[in-house]
């Protein structure tokens, strides 16, 4: 047996130990699958393809010129403030992101479409109604009757004029910047330079008047605000007033906080006794004095004050006169002399003369001295008693302080209340924050249709709808097409790929031995030999799931490539309801399966030649009336045991599974089944139900033979067909023929 191709050892899977199939090699990747199915359906994508580019070019020959006029402006981050008073806006909403997010909101806003109606009175221009063909309100359209609408009717034409215009009105911003395109599309040029320059212009004055509307709704506000607020003050500042009076604060400074608050620094009570402290404090220090002055002059050699007194000094100079005389007489005279003893009498008068005028002193400093002591006491008295009033005082400053603060409260919001008021008055002076950068001009070309992007979105929307179709019948599309298919959804040994031959009869395509056909049921058969541990098996039965999937040639097909290994074969035509092979070999159908199970015996009288090298056949012969009938007997099995014991292998052509029992009737009688699919037609889930019956009795499944594909339109999932594979070495030998 020649051995066999790449593929078709690729083709056929290992096996687990439980006998499920295994896959060699991976899936072919995704952009070949989709190149596959590009491929298979290629007529219908370009005919979805081309409906749709034809449909657009149709649309856009018939559909009517639009003209586009485009107004820039600038909406700046800061406006310029010519009061230099913060509006009601202020500074930070300017630049945020949500600012210009409002802005480009208010551009497409229905108010700003309504003043661009009026203003422009499109309720009542003809050429506006016109052009968009809106109705009157009368049943007419514009311009074909001049009868008076109704308010009512008037209405209804606004509504549609206001939709209209936001239904072609375009706010493009620039990205990056603060500039914004505000664009219009209308089929007339002047209408629709007229209205982008309206919208632009009544943007701005509508952002101009609500800014100087809210800024009355503001002063409205804070009159009343204030009314209230002056109120409150007034009854603050009188609660303040009496309490002040019924608790005796009298206050003589105050301070301001750089907060605003009020603080008392001194009250008439703390301002007396600081003065009478100081007083207290010096009263005290002359007490001290005079207190050192007394007892100073109680010492009579520590007397300063003795000292310092003028007649005490004379007194003493006049004495030390007196000693000194005394002295001098002594130095003459005996004490007892009268002129000594009348100057011992001097002396003594002069020191009682001392003596006196230090008494006299001494009672002097005892008088300033307790003069001073009741002065310090009646100071200390009176100190005492205004502690008493401060310390009451304090106590009360509690309740006075909250009074203060509520005053100071109300205070600071009537103040800063009025001069927001008074600000709110000239803060829209400002000037405006948004400039027309470029004049909608009156275009000179339409912008739409344009034929090459239609044509071109239009290619796209077909491309994606034919690939959407695609994807509809793929998904709905349940047949077995590729080879890779069979052991991924159906789990089952792969045998081969049968592909499609268009030049020749399938007869003539397996006599011949250089046939792709040959060839690759040569591959099966070298798969079909792995299928054992003996090789080939002895006997086996092809059946498929449907009529018309290559059974019957795949059984002459496998019969005859055995035969090219020098085995001997006999087929069997077990169709009994529609037999096939008998025709395919141009062999006479007057006796042979059928007739051995309805009890004749001599099948040896049965077997016809086929013409095809060894190989020989039995045809099913006439068809029985109930073919379930004769299978269901031991005769066919008896007569595969029989031809076993003188051919090498019998090859059953069963009947297609259907909802018959023929099939599985035949099956048990041999050693295994194959399983014919046509590619292309067979369902998946028919072949997995043909499958399920199969596994069901118990009967052996040697694999699948995948026919009739379409080799030259889809790959394997190698990188190459299946086509490459069989016409490996033809274009060598093409070429040495026409060599010679």
């Amino acid at each position: 047996m020649n051995a066999p191709s790449n593929l078709a050892v690729q083709a056929l899977p290992q096996r687990h130990e439980d006998g499920t199939a295994q896959t060699n090699g991976s899936a072919p990747p995704i952009v070949l699958r989709v190149l596959e199915i590009a491929r298979r359906h290629i007529l219908l994508m370009v005919s979805v393809i081309a409906a749709v580019v034809i449909a657009a070019l149709v649309l856009t020959l018939l559909a009517t010129p639009q003209y586009t006029a485009e107004t820039r402006i600038e909406i700046a981050r800061e406006q310029a403030n010519v009061t230099n008073v913060e509006g009601l806006e202020g500074e930070a909403s300017s630049q945020s992101l949500e600012y210009y997010a409002t802005q480009h909101a208010l551009l497409g806003a229905r108010s700003l479409a309504e003043r661009v109606s009026r203003r422009l009175r499109l309720v009542r221009n003809d050429a506006f109604l016109e052009a968009y063909q809106i109705d009157d309100g009368s049943g007419m359209l514009a311009g074909e009757a001049d009868t008076r609408p109704s308010r009512a009717q008037i209405r209804d034409r606004e509504r549609e004029v206001v939709d209209t215009l936001l239904a072609n009105v375009t706010v493009r911003p620039v990205r990056g910047s603060a500039l914004v395109d505000v664009a219009y599309t209308s089929p007339s040029p002047q209408l629709s330079a007229d209205i982008a320059s309206a919208w632009v212009e009544e943007f701005i004055r509508q952002s101009i008047d609500r800014r100087f509307d809210s800024t009355t709704d503001a002063r409205a506000f804070l009159e009343t605000r204030l009314e209230a607020l002056r109120q409150r003050l007034e009854t603050s500042e009188r609660e303040l007033v009496n309490y002040a009076r019924d608790q005796d604060i009298v206050r003589l400074g105050e301070t301001r906080s750089e907060d605003g608050r009020t603080e008392t620094t001194q009250t008439l009570v703390s301002a007396n006794l600081q003065a009478l402290n100081t007083e207290l404090a010096q009263a005290t220090a002359e007490r001290i004095t005079a207190e050192g002055r007394r007892d100073s002059a109680r010492t009579r050699g520590q007397n300063e004050a003795a000292l310092n007194n003028v007649a005490l000094n004379q007194l003493r100079i006049r004495r030390s006169e007196l000693a000194s005389e005394y002295a001098s007489l002594l130095q003459r005279f005996e004490p007892e002399y009268p002129e000594a003893r009348a100057v011992q009498q001097q002396i003594a008068n002069v020191d009682n003369a001392i003596a006196t005028e230090e008494r006299r002193v001494v009672a002097g400093f005892d008088g300033a001295y307790n003069a001073a002591v009741r002065r310090e006491q009646m100071l200390r008295a009176r100190v005492d008693e205004l502690l008493g009033r401060l310390d009451q005082q304090n106590r009360s400053s509690i309740q006075y302080n909250i009074y203060q603060r509520e005053v100071d409260t109300n205070r600071q919001l009537y103040d800063s209340l009025l001069q927001r008021y008074k600000e709110i008055g000239v803060a829209g002076v400002g000037t405006n924050n948004i400039a027309v950068v470029d004049e909608a001009g009156v275009p000179t070309s339409p912008s739409s249709p344009n034929l090459i992007l239609n044509l071109a979105l239009a290619f796209l929307v077909g491309v994606a709808m034919a690939g959407g179709l695609v994807l509809l019948i793929e998904n709905l599309d349940e047949a077995i097409r590729q080879p890779q298919q069979v052991t991924e959804r159906l789990n089952i040994p792969l045998l081969g790929a049968v592909p499609v031959s268009a030049d020749m009869e399938p007869r003539e395509a397996i006599v011949d031995p250089k046939s792709v056909i040959a060839e690759a049921y040569m591959s099966v058969c070298t798969n079909l030999g792995f299928t054992t541990d003996h090789g080939a098996p002895r006997s086996f039965s092809i059946t498929s799931t449907s009529p018309s999937e290559g059974k019957s040639s795949t059984s002459l097909a496998i019969g005859t490539m055995l035969t090219r290994t020098g085995r001997s074969v006999v087929l069997l035509d077990a169709d009994l309801r529609l037999p096939a092979l008998a025709k395919a070999l141009g062999l006479p159908n007057t006796h042979g399966v059928s007739n051995y199970l309805s009890g004749e015996n001599d099948w040896r009288g049965m077997i016809q030649s086929t013409g095809i090298g060894s190989l020989v056949c039995m045809t099913s012969g006439p068809v029985p009336p109930s073919a379930p009938e004769l299978l269901s007997t031991d005769r066919l099995q008896q007569l595969v045991a029989e031809l076993t014991q003188i051919y090498d292998h019998v090859v059953i052509d069963g009947p297609p599974m259907l909802a018959l029992a023929d099939a599985r009737l035949i099956s048990r009688t041999v050693e295994g089944t194959i399983l014919v699919i046509e590619a292309g037609r067979t369902p998946t889930r028919a072949v997995e139900g043909t499958i399920k019956l199969l596994r069901g009795q118990g009967i052996r499944l040697l694999g699948a033979v995948l026919t009739k594909y379409k080799a030259q339109r889809a790959g394997y999932g190698y990188g190459y067909s299946y086509s490459s594979e069989f016409d490996y070495g033809r274009d060598g030998e093409k070429r040495a023929v026409g060599a010679e």
